[in-house]
């Protein structure tokens, strides 16, 4: 059984869920390659882009802004999210993250339990990192 699991955001496998979204993922651990009960990803937010509204009906959903700036709407409530905070998405709580910020906005992205979020991002179309991306997760 390993003990650890090691993955370089730079290399890791990133996909689009669908062709006109405006977020894609680059997967970090998730339960097929990993055998965890989570998914943890660096979500990646096109200028403008946002993720549809959803919710998630037991999954607890955390997000840490690594890079850029955006809002986050959750329920009935709109906040503004930059480079170093957290947010924590209950269960039944539609919501959407968007990017507002002149640059893209990055996000580590966990989701507990994994509830289908793995493979409907492995089910998506594979993507590759551009310049901007390896610029920012390698740093």
């Amino acid at each position: 059984m390993a003990t650890f699991g090691l993955e370089n955001a730079l290399t890791a496998k990133a996909y689009r869920i669908a062709p006109n979204d405006t977020n894609y993922f680059a997967v970090l651990f998730d339960p097929e390659k990993d055998r965890v009960a989570n998914i943890y990803v660096v979500e990646i937010f096109t200028k403008g882009g946002a993720t549809p509204p959803n919710e998630h009906t037991a999954a607890h959903e955390f997000f840490y802004v690594l890079h850029g700036e955006g809002i986050a709407r959750c329920g009935d409530r709109t906040i503004p999210i930059k480079k170093g905070d957290s947010l924590l998405l209950h269960p039944g709580t539609e919501h959407v993250v968007e990017n507002t910020g002149d640059s893209k906005l990055y996000t580590l992205t966990v989701m507990t339990p994994n509830e289908g979020f793995a493979e409907l991002i492995r089910n998506g179309q594979p993507m590759e990192l551009d310049d901007e991306d390896r610029r920012v997760l390698g740093a």
